[in-house]
């Protein structure tokens, strides 16, 4: 096993619920502490985000640095792996796009 490091990036539009936003990073790291691959784990946290807050209205963008690339196989030292989720509004382009356009500056 190797690690995964990175940055997840979650955002929702509330039913009405909200959480602290303790609870957000709690639901991050508790999924990614498990041995798996990226495309679950955002899957995974982007449902516990579903169930918690009540919303389909979620998003989830993991941008992570896989250690077997960069260390293993093919060596690349530069490269990064990207995966989402879009649920709800986000589905919207206009809305995934300010999302998207946040996170990254």
């Amino acid at each position: 096993f190797v690690p995964i490091l990175g940055v997840c990036h979650v955002a929702y539009f509330s039913s009405g619920q909200v959480v602290g936003l303790s609870k957000l990073n709690r639901i991050v790291k508790y999924y990614a502490k498990r041995p798996q691959v990226q495309e679950r784990l955002t899957e995974q946290i982007a449902a516990e985000l579903k169930k918690v807050l009540h919303t389909e209205d979620v998003a989830v963008y993991v941008d992570a640095e896989h250690l077997c690339v960069k260390m293993r196989g093919v060596e690349d030292a530069h490269s990064s792996t990207v995966t989402s989720h879009f649920g709800g509004k986000f589905r919207e382009p206009e809305v995934r796009a300010e999302f998207l356009q946040a996170i990254r500056g």
